[in-house]
């Protein structure tokens, strides 16, 4: 490719990411979401996260499902979804797991975690 095609193809790419990522401001005060919608759309930050955080949760290290309780990853985030229950702060569920997996790891108790 000559270098103008090259560039050609960095604006167009540009320009096609500002008006996918501006429609809604751009166009927003002319389309109504129904409530519903609205209601619906409230939870997809949290779907989004679990969908990125739950197969961390259950594969092990070559793609396999690892549901058993040598799985230290798993034990991290099921006593991190306990505290959460129980004191129902997330920047402290936060910390907790993350001490927990810690601690599991450096405890070496279940071996190489990867």
């Amino acid at each position: 490719m000559a270098d103008w095609e090259i560039w050609t193809v960095i604006l167009v790419l540009g320009v096609a990411t500002a008006c996918t990522r501006s429609a809604f401001w751009l166009v927003g005060h002319r389309v109504a979401i129904p409530p519903r919608m609205q209601e619906v759309l409230r939870y997809a930050p949290a779907c989004a996260l679990a969908a990125i955080v739950a197969p961390d949760l259950v594969l092990g290290a070559r793609g396999e499902i690892a549901l058993e309780l040598a799985n230290p990853k798993l034990l991290a985030g099921i006593a991190s979804l306990v505290y959460y229950l129980w004191r129902r702060s997330m920047l402290q569920t936060i910390v907790f797991g993350m001490l927990v997996f810690t601690l599991l790891r450096i405890s070496n108790v279940f071996g190489n975690v990867s």
